[in-house]
Order: C-alpha cells, then sequence, then structure tokens
C-alpha cells in the first residue's frame, strides 16, 4: 500500500531543508516507495559517464537527486510557500487548497 501525499508531480515547491534550502523548481517525479520527489535545478549531482553509442566523448553529466518529501513545501500562485487541506470544491469535488490563503490549487 502506497502512502498520499499532497505534493503531486508538475506542482511548485520550495526546498525547506538541506543543501538545496530556499531553492524553487517544478516536481519531475513522485516516488511513493522511497518518499522522494525530483525538484527541477535542486539537488543537483554530476555523474561520471563513460563513452557509448548515444555519448561517445563520455562526460560528466549534472541531473537532479532525489529530495525527502518533508523537506520540501508547495507554493500557492502568489509565490508563498504553505500547508496543503483538501476540501470539497463547488462540484463537489474534492479539491486542494492553500491553508495560508484559503484559495484553491489547481
Amino acid at each position: 500500500m502506497f502512502k498520499r501525499y499532497k505534493v503531486k508531480k508538475g506542482d511548485t515547491v520550495k526546498v525547506i531543508a538541506g543543501g538545496s534550502k530556499g531553492k524553487e523548481g517544478k516536481v519531475i517525479l513522485v516516488d511513493r516507495k522511497k518518499d522522494r520527489v525530483l525538484v527541477e535545478g535542486a539537488n543537483m549531482v554530476k555523474k561520471h559517464v563513460k563513452p557509448g553509442p548515444a555519448n561517445p566523448q563520455g562526460g560528466i553529466e549534472s541531473s537532479e537527486a532525489g529530495i525527502h518529501i518533508s523537506n520540501v513545501m508547495v507554493m500557492d500562485e502568489a509565490g508563498n510557500a504553505t500547508r496543503l487541506g483538501r476540501r470539497r470544491g463547488d462540484d463537489g469535488k474534492l479539491v486542494r487548497y492553500s491553508k495560508k490563503t484559503n484559495e484553491e490549487l489547481k
């Protein structure tokens, strides 16, 4: 059984702890097995790549590494880091909302 998180792929988040603290970016991937998210431009690591058919030169590549989901906060439309809640919208479906501004998030 997987846990249900309030952070989704495509959300804009702010890193609140760790080496990338203060950086903002979009969520690329949510790994529910490992409780981690990949955030665009945050927690960058370098990887040494051997030459091969796809990359004949080889070299050092930069890519994002996972950040624990507890170390990110979702940003609302105003650009504030906020906690999220869930409630019934006007159409009766569950919607996410910002607990700081009480506005619905898309």
